[in-house]
């Protein structure tokens, strides 16, 4: 396997996980938002919001810093 293959691989796993966190973060952003509906974007997070935040941006740093890696092995 080589490096190319791995960076692949792994960027697909990252991929996915990431996937996975924003979509655990989405709450109140359905249709009836879009038209008009109440916003609470603007609370404080606490607890395990601020946990899946701060590993979400953590997750986006080794997923911009895999696809760069990438682009430079090939």
């Amino acid at each position: 396997m080589e490096l190319r293959d791995f960076l692949a691989l792994a960027q697909i796993l990252v991929s996915a996980l990431l996937i996975v966190l924003v979509l655990m973060q989405v709450r109140g952003t359905g249709f009836g938002a879009a038209l008009g509906g109440q916003d609470y974007s603007f609370r404080t997070r606490r607890g395990m919001q601020r946990s899946l935040h701060r590993l979400t941006i953590v997750v986006v740093i080794i997923f911009l810093a895999i696809s760069a890696g990438s682009v430079a092995a090939s």
